[in-house]
């Protein structure tokens, strides 16, 4: 794979002569495709037609289904995937993609939960009694698929296996639709897949299996694979690259210096695009002026950006565990100085700046309502800050919760992201989808401390037991709760509906997909929950 070298530090609009590959065609809602549903991972469900705020208080639990996946670490089954009109060997089906840590990929029927087909990779990488495993490196498929719709009735679903192989599979029935390819090193950490224009993106992070942290893209058709190493650190967004309109893949960096004299850019966001040879190039770049302060306290930016357009502009949202949001102009990222923001909001978390336990972990949400106003959802770990206020609150949460902005420009060319509401108490609140005017988030019931008692370093529980790494997953397991799932009114924030004790197990770094009428959600255990409206409640 050829690992492309660091290209001219300008900023995004200097360089419109390096070539736009394609143009960005936002997916159907009807079918939530990607992680995040869009390229820019604003996860906005626009044409969903099912769920509103009226009727959202009819949500029922409609199955659930365990599957056959075994756990590794904290990790289990990841978000769905959904096709609305698969063409199967038993006539249309909406099917449900869902991956397993462990290899796994499974098609379910989502009109009842039946199980159409399972798959397990067959992998060519062997591990040894020295590969490591623990929370952080677990192993396995980490990357959430993608799909695409290629002909009328048909998907293929792009994932990547723990060998770093590249399986493209028939959604009807999980058979190879092209034998799979060398893409990454094995036993790597990617995260979820894009794709776009025939190009599938991904990030790696936290240096597992010592693979670099590094933006990667594959070119279907050529079978062409490039690298972006940017120096920094774990690339760990949870939605995985965002990808511009304009062909621009965006993704978060941490755990390093961020010194652009020394080629390193830990602590920033990061623009890449295809060149002309389908190599990804650095175009533009974005740190906050304490990008090391924070890396010193590891307030890494860990959350993947979102790219939109709102009239007439260019718009990036990124945040991280410090608890803040930096709102940006996608033509001049940071502008002349790479360290300048539209605005920056105060802190909306995290008042101790702690580095586990609180901050924004999950995924945000972008949208906008039936008069054109821009809102911008963003899920937080912990108690809110002392100093943040909404004009509309539901007390003031202590495990986490959702805050919604407005984005307001308040004089020309002077825009701001303003409060507009506050959500009730969530338990460790987690990625954020938006459906005809309802937001739909979840607590993941998670114990999300990362601290360990004030013991000896080689004691029983201790940080380095037995030459490796102690995963901590055997103090958290037994002491994470249940996921919730809420409905929230988009415009005021008020609860119109909870999943209340239902989901009896909890979920880690796994995500919510809404479509069509019905909101999945995957846990720890292995279940597969499908809750919606009942076909007698639908209007």
């Amino acid at each position: 794979m050829p690992v492309v070298c660091w290209c001219a530090l300008v900023p995004l609009r200097q360089c419109v002569a390096l070539a736009v590959i394609g143009s960005w065609i936002p997916l159907m809602a009807s079918d939530y495709l990607t992680e995040g549903n869009d390229p820019g991972r604003t996860a906005w469900m626009k044409d969903e037609n099912v769920f509103t705020p009226a009727n959202v208080k009819d949500i029922k639990l409609l199955w659930k289904v365990k599957l056959d996946s075994q756990p590794r670490e904290m990790h289990n089954i990841f978000s769905p995937l959904i096709a609305e009109r698969v063409t199967t060997a038993r006539g249309p089906r909406e099917i449900a993609i869902v991956a397993g840590i462990s290899d796994d990929l499974f098609g379910i029927d989502v009109a009842s939960g039946e199980l159409l087909w399972k798959k397990r990779y067959e992998s060519t990488f062997a591990p040894t009694d020295k590969t490591v495993y623990h929370t952080l490196c677990l192993g396995g498929q980490t990357a959430v698929p993608a799909m695409a719709q290629v002909a009328p009735g048909k998907y293929t679903i792009y994932a990547i296996a723990w060998d770093g192989r590249l399986h493209q599979i028939n959604a009807a029935d999980g058979s190879d639709v092209a034998p799979p390819d060398k893409f990454l090193p094995p036993n790597g950490k990617p995260y979820a897949l894009n794709v776009v224009n025939g190009v599938v993106y991904t990030a790696t992070a936290q240096g597992c299996g010592g693979v670099p942290n590094a933006l990667y893209s594959y070119h279907l058709a050529t079978r062409k694979a490039s690298t972006f190493q940017p120096a920094g650190g774990g690339m760990w967004g949870r939605r995985g690259a965002a990808v511009s309109p304009e062909g621009v893949v965006y993704m978060v960096t941490g755990d390093a210096i961020f010194s652009p004299l020394t080629k390193s850019l830990g602590n920033a966001i990061v623009g890449a695009r295809l060149d002309d040879n389908q190599q990804l190039q650095l175009v533009d770049y974005f740190a906050p002026p304490n990008a090391n302060w924070m890396r010193a306290r590891d307030l890494d930016m860990n959350v993947t950006p979102m790219a939109f357009d709102y009239r007439g502009r260019k718009f990036l949202v990124g945040t991280s565990k410090e608890c803040r949001l930096w709102l940006l102009d996608r033509d001049a990222l940071g502008g002349e100085d790479h360290r300048t923001t539209l605005h920056t909001t105060p802190l909306l978390c995290n008042d101790d700046q702690a580095f586990d336990a609180k901050g924004v972990w999950g995924a945000m949400a972008a949208w906008q309502d039936s008069r054109g106003l821009q809102w911008v959802l963003v899920p937080f770990w912990g108690p809110v800050s002392r100093s943040f206020r909404a004009p509309i609150e539901y007390g003031r949460p202590k495990m986490g919760g959702v805050a919604a902005y407005k984005l307001e420009e308040a004089t020309p060319g002077q825009w701001r992201l303003n409060p507009a509401w506050l959500s009730r108490d969530m338990d460790m609140a987690e990625e954020v989808v938006v459906a005809n005017g309802v937001v739909f988030a979840y607590g993941s019931g998670e114990d999300t401390t990362q601290t360990l008692p004030d013991i000896a370093w080689n004691e029983p529980g201790g940080p380095w037991v037995g030459g490796g790494l102690n995963p901590y997953s055997e103090r958290r397991i037994p002491s994470s709760r249940h996921a919730t799932l809420y409905a929230l009114d988009g415009q005021t924030g008020n609860e119109l509906w909870s999943s209340g004790n239902q989901i009896t197990s909890w979920n880690h770094w796994s995500g919510l997909t809404v479509a069509n009428g019905r909101a999945y959600l995957g846990t720890f255990d292995g279940t597969l929950y499908s809750f919606g409206i009942p076909a007698a409640a639908r209007q």
